[in-house]
């Protein structure tokens, strides 16, 4: 769905319904706001006392106006909600941004009363932003209409939060960053994330789209307007809440969101190109980077300071960042031995050892070596610079000629510079910021940014795939019926018989030829009932395993011919429903390692075979796989097709809340599916 969002951000006038001449309240910080754009639009305060209001004329109601006001603004208690938005649609208004609380995050009662409101506000044209929203700012148009000032800037923000949107504002301003536009979505009940971030493409000054987000409503829509984002050269960040059971009590609680696992999360984000981050500080390290830097070749890194501690902490880092730091060769170490004292380090990190007391534009010289270097794809100066200007005005002068130079070299070779400094507010600074570097205060952020820009440069998106037209629906949810399922799609399983009784199961074994495995059927998890038992080598072992087994009340047993699992290596293959973000394939490393590695990667489904095997690569097992202290090489392509499979099988089912072939064995030639499982979602359940 799109709509014509212009009303809501250049509005040719705004009301503020509930405005006031109080100034704790909202209806003050708001009026107080839209006043500051009266040479752009007119501005009107409403309030059923009358009078005046900040020394202009308050209107009792919004059918006293003039004119039809495009843009409403709703600060009065929930109480009076349906009230005010039918005041504003019927006075015309085309765009509403609701303060208000207490409505669909209160509870079912509050949700249907958003969703009546919605119905309304949808058949008469107009667009909603809220409730319990902390308003919203454009600084193209001159729209301020949010509780506190918002910092101008190259930032769209869309959050869920407004005291989270707050924080982001100030950390932003603090490092010379601001917001093209932020709109504080609240509840969503109307306008939601997708429909802001495809509005943000078109905008002009939005450079970076950020995103706070608890509900993304449908996942998929949001993955594919982030997709289209980043297509069109505008970075998407996304900052996620809700990975725990506790942040997601608080979601709930603070918007009424319905909160995703993580791990789709995750998903939409490789499939979408999208940069997650963890922190409102994170968010803005990232958005500095990828605002003021290209895009980094690779992971090297070449590390520049004047003094031996800044380049040890800044190398351990930049490690802990999966970031690499080679040690350059002769020719380049070379180049740096001739300008430096001979006791600076030159095989990376470098370190000036005095250099830039002796020289300044030592700095310059070193950062140009490096940046024309093909040994690194990165450099990063961290520590002192911009210290040297308190020694003499003439240092001051030649540190900042020196921030320019290279500035200047950075521009023209077209590779990352980024810097730290402690003296983050000196000339020399300012200069490097002059010159579009981003400096940053802190190890951490500068080298998350560069993280950030690393991780970009190499990403491959998966694209975010459709979904299939639905299969006829699996009505039961069985080992069999999961086999059935994942072996039309066309994944290969151990040979097996489906037996009721003792003697079905000994003949089943003669014929399969011992030794076999065991399952006793209708329970989930077999393995921890004691209801699996493999390794059996003869009649007499099966049949005592069939007498323990009585106990279980097995309404059916499985026998299987034993797979050669000494020869492969088990991984984990499944797929899960998220409520937002539909099925969710994930392949992780089995058997002995599941629990050691604790080494997963998920994807949205369904997946290609392509696709399937680099989600399979990206495991840190994978060397496992690929052949390690001498076992031969698995076949990695044949797993990838099993994979695709069932991501494919669970795709086309959406009754089906988990499918899972735990394990799948791969071997040298093939992948054989040793296990299987289906958990049916509550309607399906409910039905059968």
């Amino acid at each position: 769905m799109t709509r014509d969002l212009r009303p809501l951000f250049d509005p040719r006038s705004v009301a503020v319904v509930g405005a006031s001449n109080t100034s704790g309240k909202w209806g003050h910080w708001l009026a107080r706001g839209a006043i500051k754009g009266e040479d752009r639009r007119s501005v009107y305060l409403v309030n059923r006392n009358g009078g005046e209001i900040l020394g202009r004329e308050a209107f009792r109601s919004l059918a006293d106006l003039p004119e039809a006001p495009e843009l409403v603004v709703i600060t009065v208690p929930a109480g009076g909600f349906e009230e005010a938005v039918e005041g504003a649609l019927d006075a015309g208004a085309k765009a509403l941004v609701v303060i208000s609380a207490g409505l669909g995050e209160s509870g079912p009662e509050g949700r249907a009363r958003e969703r009546a409101a919605v119905e309304r506000i949808r058949s008469a044209g107009a667009v909603l932003v809220g409730p319990n929203c902390l308003g919203i700012f454009d600084a193209g148009s001159g729209l301020d209409l949010s509780s506190n000032s918002v910092p101008s800037g190259q930032i769209g923000l869309i959050s869920q939060s407004g005291n989270l949107a707050l924080e982001v504002g100030m950390l932003a301003e603090d490092a010379g960053l601001g917001f093209s536009r932020f709109v504080s979505i609240g509840n969503q009940a109307d306008l939601e994330v997708a429909e802001l971030i495809d509005d943000f493409v078109e905008h002009d000054l939005t450079r970076v789209i950020a995103v706070y987000c608890e509900d993304f409503k449908d996942g998929r829509a949001f993955a594919r307007a982030a997709e289209r984002a980043v297509a069109a050269g505008k970075p998407v960040l996304l900052l996620a809440g809700g990975g725990t059971a506790a942040s997601a009590r608080a979601a709930r609680s603070h918007t009424g969101a319905l909160v995703s696992d993580l791990a789709a999360v995750e998903a939409a984000c490789a499939a979408a190109g999208i940069d997650r981050v963890g922190t409102p500080k994170e968010l803005v390290d990232v958005a500095f980077a990828r605002l003021a830097s290209p895009l980094a070749k690779g992971p090297r890194i070449g590390v520049v300071a004047d003094g031996g501690g800044s380049t040890v902490i800044a190398a351990d880092l930049a490690a802990a960042h999966g970031l690499e730091l080679p040690q350059v060769g002769e020719v380049t170490a070379a180049a740096l031995d001739e300008i430096l004292p001979p006791t600076a380090a030159t095989a990376n990190p470098v370190d000036l050892a005095g250099g830039g007391e002796q020289d300044v534009f030592n700095f310059a010289r070193v950062v140009e070596i490096l940046l024309r270097s093909d040994e690194v794809d990165t450099v990063f100066l961290t520590g002192y610079f911009g210290g040297y200007s308190m020694y003499s005005e003439e240092f001051a002068a030649r540190e900042v000629e020196t921030a320019t130079a290279m500035a200047r070299a950075a521009a023209e070779v077209g590779k990352p510079l980024v810097v730290q400094t402690m003296y983050w507010s000196s000339a020399a600074a300012d200069a490097l910021r002059a010159g579009g570097l981003p400096v940053y205060r802190d190890l951490e952020g500068a080298l998350r940014g560069i993280s950030a820009l690393v991780g970009a440069g190499s990403a491959r998106s998966r694209g975010v795939p459709d979904l299939p037209e639905p299969a006829p629906p699996v009505e039961a949810a069985g080992y069999w019926e999961a086999r059935e399922l994942l072996e039309a799609a066309g994944v290969e399983f151990a040979q097996a018989r489906r037996v009721k009784r003792d003697q079905e199961a000994l003949a089943a074994a003669d014929e399969l030829g011992y030794p076999v495995v065991l399952k006793a059927l209708g329970h989930l998890h077999k393995s921890d009932a004691g209801g699996v038992a493999v390794g059996l080598a003869d009649a007499s072992a099966l049949e005592r395993q069939l007498s323990s087994m009585a106990t279980l009340e097995a309404s059916e047993y499985s026998v299987e011919r034993t797979a050669p699992t000494e020869e492969g290596i088990e991984l984990i293959v499944g797929s899960r429903r998220d409520p937002r973000f539909g099925p969710v394939t994930l392949v992780g490393m089995g058997g002995l390692y599941a629990e050691v590695l604790a080494d997963v990667a998920v994807a949205l489904a369904p997946l290609g075979e392509a696709d399937a095997e680099h989600l399979i690569g990206s495991l840190r097992g994978a060397p496992l796989l690929r052949g390690a202290r001498g076992r031969p090489p698995l076949d990695v392509a044949a797993a990838a097709r099993a994979t695709a499979a069932l991501s494919r099988a669970a795709a086309e089912h959406p009754e089906i809340d988990e499918l899972e072939i735990n394990p799948l064995l791969v071997l040298p030639g093939g992948a054989l599916g040793l296990d299987a499982r289906i958990v049916l979602g509550e309607e399906s359940r409910d039905a059968s």
